[in-house]
Order: structure tokens, then C-alpha cells, then sequence
């Protein structure tokens, strides 16, 4: 399995903090020794990084944790693989335009049978089952509206688009289209919100600690989420199978599977560094 990395903020916000966590679980302290990548949203553009070495040991992955670049959204991917063959073409995240917009995609899991789907207007590069879910997920919204719909109506297809890709194994997938952040959980997410009143944080995967009252202002909401939990002081709140978190500006609207309009998520219970 691959390992994922998501930020949603109000502010463009520092990813070098969680990204380091993630680095180390591609060859040290986690087995994702086949490819990493990230992409940084930039208003509606992005920049992406992808390097089909072990993100521990990636001299890229090093400029970056160096590099401060700031951004309001973020996905970000080491790699397991078990379908396609180690690569740059198969690392994620992938990206592809519509409707004017950058989407990224990035995914871990598998999906058995998901090549035999019909694609359209989005053709994959390289030769992952999750490249052709992407595209077929694309192709799928491309056929449903030719301007960008409502973020409402959006919400509900996306969400009912990674309902059946999960019905074809396990599907933990981050998505965005430069304005909303998608997490849906097909197995294992967690996430955690910062805001005011800040505090400090320790990563697990290394000796590193940051005071975010140092690093921040009052008015600043930054939601990660993870495939695990990447500090050891903080509560992060698991999600639970089959639903679709919507992030944007830092907040958190949830989704069930089936019909039903999103709700707000409430505050994890104890966490002083969660609003």
C-alpha cells in the first residue's frame, strides 16, 4: 500500500513539516521505496515534483524540505507499487485539465477490474489502475456537465464516483481541482485541523517539533490528513470507510455514501490545537 498526504488551508501555508514525515516513510521508517510526488496549487495553477526514487533517499525530495514553498492545497503520494512497473510516467500525483482547472489525483489501493472500464476525452500516460481510474473518473464528469457545475452538485458526483470505484477493492484517494481538497476513505484516512490556539507538534517518524503559535496567526486553519497519523502529541480523527471529506479553506464538510447533502464536521474533543 502507498501512503497519501493532503492539506486544506485558508492561508498559504508550510508543507515542509508534514512532508518530512512522509519523506521518511519512502525507504527508512516505511517500506515506499517505488516513486513519490507532490503537487502545490497555486490560485488555479500548480507545480508538481515527482522523482521515481525512494523519497528518503531523493535528492529532490531533499531541495523540498529546504524549499518553503507556501500553498493553500497540497497532495502529495509515496509509492508501494503492485500494479505498473516502477516509473516516472506511474508516480503519482497524476494531473489533467478540465473545465479550465488543474485536477491532481493521487490514490492507494487496488482496484480489480477498473482497465476494463471505458474511457473517454482522458487517456492514461503510464500503466497504473489508479491513472486509469482517474481518467475514467474525469471522462465521467467531463460527460456530465461542460462548464464547471456548482460546488454542491460536484460534491455529490465525486463523492458518488468514488463509490463505485470502491466497489472494486480499496480505494483512499485525494483529489482537487485547485478550489476543494476530496479525501474519500476506502480503508484507512486520518486527518487533524490547526487553528488558534496553536501549539506544538512532534513528528513520529523523526526528532522534529515545531511551535505553530510561532509559525502562524490567530486567524489561520490549516486540515491535514494522512493515510496515518504523522505527529505523536496530537489527536488525529480517523475516517470512516466509504466517506467523502470536502476541504476547502481548511474546513471540513463530511459525506456519506448515498443521497444527503454535506455537513459540517465537528471539532475533535480534546485536541487544544484542533478548532
Amino acid at each position: 500500500m502507498c501512503e497519501l498526504l493532503g492539506m486544506s488551508a485558508n492561508v498559504p501555508t508550510d508543507i515542509r513539516f508534514s512532508f518530512a514525515a512522509l519523506a521518511r516513510r519512502g525507504g527508512e521508517t516505511g517500506p515506499h521505496v517505488d516513486g513519490w510526488g507532490i503537487t502545490f496549487y497555486e490560485g488555479r495553477g500548480c507545480r508538481s515534483f515527482h522523482d521515481p526514487e525512494p523519497s528518503a533517499r531523493s535528492e529532490l525530495a531533499k531541495l523540498l524540505r529546504n524549499y518553503p514553498i507556501k500553498s493553500r492545497i497540497v497532495i502529495a503520494h509515496v509509492r508501494k507499487a503492485n500494479r505498473g512497473r516502477v516509473s516516472l510516467e506511474n508516480t503519482h500525483p497524476f494531473t489533467r485539465e478540465l473545465w479550465g482547472r488543474r485536477w491532481t489525483f493521487a490514490h492507494n489501493g487496488q482496484l480489480k477490474g477498473v482497465k476494463k472500464l471505458p474511457l473517454s476525452g482522458f487517456q492514461p500516460v503510464g500503466s497504473t489502475d489508479s491513472e486509469h481510474a482517474f481518467c475514467w473518473l474525469m471522462g465521467r464528469l467531463q460527460a456530465r456537465w461542460t462548464k464547471l457545475p456548482r460546488p454542491a452538485a460536484l460534491d455529490r458526483a465525486v463523492a458518488d464516483l468514488s463509490a463505485e470505484l470502491n466497489g472494486l477493492g480499496v480505494f483512499n484517494m485525494l483529489l482537487s481541482d485547485s478550489r476543494t481538497l476530496y479525501a474519500h476513505c476506502g480503508k484507512r484516512l486520518c486527518y487533524l485541523t490547526r487553528c488558534a490556539p496553536f501549539g506544538t507538534a512532534t513528528l513520529i517518524d523523526e526528532d522534529w517539533r515545531v511551535d505553530f503559535a510561532q509559525e502562524t496567526t490567530e486567524r489561520d486553519i490549516v486540515t491535514v490528513i494522512a493515510t496515518q497519523a504523522l505527529t505523536r502529541d496530537e489527536q488525529w480523527t480517523d475516517v470512516a470507510r466509504g466517506d467523502v471529506l470536502v476541504l476547502r479553506d481548511g474546513g471540513i464538510r463530511l459525506l456519506k455514501p448515498g443521497s444527503g447533502p454535506a455537513r459540517t464536521v465537528a471539532a475533535p474533543v480534546g485536541a487544544p490545537r484542533a478548532c
